[in-house]
């Protein structure tokens, strides 16, 4: 079991704003996590990171149980995390090496001497996710597509069990977009790969390699399972409360707003 949730709800103040959020993830499963903005996406993840705790329920990620022990440092080593939260605390003066490299102390910055083989590692990654060409090019002039790519390889350097993709495809044009969705559908098929968890509120992003989908909306659990079951004209008509029509081609769901004639036919 990567991930078990029981009834976790979240307050602040005289609000929830997570209610019995339940959810299960077994190892070498992949996910989709699926709502809009304001849904509550970023406070799971939160959760799953021990940045903050909940209310009330019990958390259990690779086995380390939420109150029992002090986890939160032993937790992120062996989470990896992309999202635009560390984007923005990357040091501008770092290059992408450099950046890549300090995901083996999982650390902002490279404060401590890497190996050889910690380097040799960087290399590695770097040329698997396509970054080689600008390894000693300064974080802050890549492109975002090119800092999408060095933060997942920053985020295999410490080899996570569980890697979380918080919305990577934000501010990518097409080309770009489909480039790192290739380079993730790459990634999760690999026998080594670890269990990932991938975030959006896009669709047609969600890979084929991600056959388990969660909905979540207004804080709460939708509905969670097989992701076709997930995905399609009349779930997610009800979940977005709008009438919409679900194309899959190539293995990939495509959404579309429709008349209500439409969905009636």
């Amino acid at each position: 079991m990567v991930l078990k949730m029981e009834n976790v709800s979240l307050r602040r103040g005289n609000r929830w704003i997570l209610n019995n959020i339940n959810w299960q993830i077994e190892k070498g499963d992949h996910w989709a996590l699926l709502g809009l903005n304001g849904s509550g996406k970023t406070l799971i993840l939160n959760l799953l990171n021990a940045y903050t705790f909940p209310t009330k329920g019990e958390i259990n990620v690779l086995g380390m149980q939420f109150g029992k022990t002090y986890l939160a440092e032993r937790l992120r080593q062996q989470i990896g995390f992309v999202s635009s939260a560390i984007q923005q605390k990357i040091h501008s003066g770092d290059n992408a090496f450099e950046v890549v490299l300090s995901g083996a102390f999982a650390s902002i910055g490279l404060y401590e001497k890497p190996s050889e083989e910690m380097r040799e590692k960087a290399i590695s990654l770097l040329e698997e996710l396509g970054c080689n060409e600008y390894a000693n090019r300064n974080y802050e002039t890549l492109s975002q597509g090119e800092r999408q790519r060095v933060l997942i390889a920053r985020a295999l350097m410490g080899e996570p069990s569980l890697l979380i993709l918080d919305e990577p495809t934000n501010g990518l044009d097409f080309i770009a977009r489909e480039k790192l969705l290739e380079s993730i559908e790459k990634l999760a098929k690999k026998p080594e790969a670890p269990t990932m968890i991938f975030v959006t509120h896009h669709v047609e992003e969600i890979l084929p390699v991600f056959d388990k989908t969660l909905l979540l909306k207004e804080g709460e659990v939708f509905a969670s399972g097989d992701t076709r079951s997930m995905i399609n004209t009349h779930q997610l008509t009800h979940f977005f409360e709008l009438p919409v029509e679900v194309n899959w081609k190539q293995e990939r769901p495509f959404l579309a707003k429709v008349e209500e004639a439409e969905i009636d036919r």
